[in-house]
């Protein structure tokens, strides 16, 4: 198993930037993938980017490229979401998940372990 746990989210102006980190820790050794989602308040939780398990392939949704960059850094067992440019309509509770394998993925159901979430609030 792998267990996650974020870090980095907090209130930010318009325009601003965040770095959310997900520390992972248990049966790191094995090849697993990592993705990001994100729920907003009365909404279903939707998927952010995701990256395979070297870090070369890496995956976004439509509504954050080119603004957001997931990497990661094996020998840490972190991963990373550089979040720049935020808009209010990113605010939400950001979810750091994993899954053994190596090809990215975009759907929640293909990730069987994640963190707690960490709050990210943009104002206007």
């Amino acid at each position: 198993q792998v267990q996650l746990v974020e870090s980095g989210g907090g209130l930010v102006q318009a325009g601003g930037s965040l770095r959310l980190s997900c520390a992972t820790s248990g049966r790191t050794s094995r090849r697993y993938r990592m993705g990001w989602f994100r729920q907003a308040p009365g909404k279903e939780r939707e998927f952010v980017a995701t990256i395979n398990w070297n870090g070369d392939s890496t995956y976004y949704a439509d509504s954050v490229k080119g603004r957001f960059t997931i990497s990661r850094d094996n020998a840490k067992n972190t991963g990373y979401l550089q979040m720049n440019s935020l808009k209010p309509e990113d605010t939400a509770v950001y979810y750091c998940a994993a899954e053994y394998g190596g090809i990215w993925a975009v759907a929640a159901i293909a990730y069987s372990y994640w963190g707690q979430g960490t709050q990210v609030t943009v104002s206007s």
